[in-house]
């Protein structure tokens, strides 16, 4: 159990410092020993230094759902894109600007910025407001959608789409 106490505070967060050490030695198109060296020591600095602003680690599970909600949410991407700009370039458009309100069953913060990202970067949607104590009641997020006819509806999509795989992933 020491040994394992030991691996976390030496590697705080390990997917960062995997991403760090990757995007480092991307951005230098380089394998050389001086950029690998150098690559380890921010992917090692950076996590132990910002550790206490960063909140708890997230520990992903299931990685064959992990990339197949990573490609759910670019598919989606691409189709809110196309969706947008036919609304904006078509002279009669009419959108329907609406806030819906997202009950949330995720608890872990990290998974709750995780979601609100992913909605912010959906074209035609922003999530503006996310509130871990709704009434006194559970979390909740608020979007606020370009065009959207039945916020009812478009809650139950998020949560169904975006909400119930980063539940299974994160929880």
């Amino acid at each position: 159990m020491k040994s394992k106490t030991t691996a976390k505070r030496w590697f705080s967060h390990p997917a960062l410092s995997l991403l760090l050490f990757a995007v480092w030695l991307i951005l230098q198109q380089s394998l050389g020993l001086a950029h690998l060296l150098l690559a380890a020591a921010f992917a090692w600095t950076l996590p132990r230094l910002l550790h206490g602003f960063m909140g708890p680690t997230l520990r992903p599970r299931k990685l064959g759902l992990i990339l197949r909600f990573t490609l759910i949410v670019l598919l989606d991407i691409v189709k809110s894109n196309l969706a947008v700009a036919r609304l904006v370039l078509a002279p009669g458009a009419r959108p329907e600007p609406a806030w819906v309100r997202v009950t949330l069953d995720l608890r872990q913060p990290g998974a709750i910025m995780l979601l609100a990202t992913i909605i912010t970067t959906t074209p035609g949607t922003v999530s503006c407001v996310v509130d871990d104590d709704a009434d006194g009641g559970g979390h909740e997020i608020w979007v606020h959608a370009l065009d959207c006819a039945d916020p009812v509806g478009m809650a139950a999509e998020i949560k169904a789409r975006y909400e119930l795989p980063l539940l299974e992933i994160f929880e």
